[in-house]
């Protein structure tokens, strides 16, 4: 059984007919062309699923279809909107915190949510906001040099920690 559903996808209103039970993941990528957001798990414990639902980090691989209705959905292709990348995304590239690139649009929603929501954040801050977000080529510390950056170039904000 299909039905139609309709949401706002990085800022264009859309709708997809498909099953309602469908992770919003496969709808997304399979349904909607963004293969920016990934699949690492598929259980809800790795992040590299991770998109803006109403402005917050949800887990798109353990999402139903059915809940992207009405919400404003923004993935990895929008986070920028139109134009230049966002200070998140520069700030990754200039600090080196992309190695194999799998886990960086995860991190990088969550980076971009956390710091719409704490604009000054210490280090331990920003190591905590990213935890549930994994990834298997760094040690995470030009990650954290990165949201750290990034902070001080959206908000002036940033501190040691």
């Amino acid at each position: 059984m299909t039905r139609k559903i309709f949401f706002v996808l990085n800022g264009i209103s859309v709708h997809v007919e498909t099953d309602p039970a469908r992770r919003a993941l496969d709808v997304l990528r399979e349904d909607m062309g963004l293969t920016g957001t990934k699949e690492g798990c598929g259980r809800g414990e790795c992040g590299g699923c991770s998109i803006l639902v109403d402005g917050e980090v949800k887990l798109s691989c353990i999402m139903t279809a059915a809940q992207l209705e009405g919400k404003d959905i923004v993935t990895i292709e929008g986070v920028c909107g139109e134009g230049d990348l966002h200070p998140v995304q520069r700030s990754f590239i200039e600090r080196g915190a992309v190695q194999c690139g799998f886990c960086t649009p995860g991190m990088v929603i969550s980076s971009v949510a956390f710091l719409n929501a704490n604009p000054s954040p210490a280090r331990e801050e920003i190591r905590e906001a990213l935890s549930g977000n994994l990834c298997r080529c760094t040690g995470y510390q030009k990650i954290v040099d990165a949201v750290e950056d990034a902070a001080k170039k959206m908000h002036g904000g940033g501190r040691d920690g």
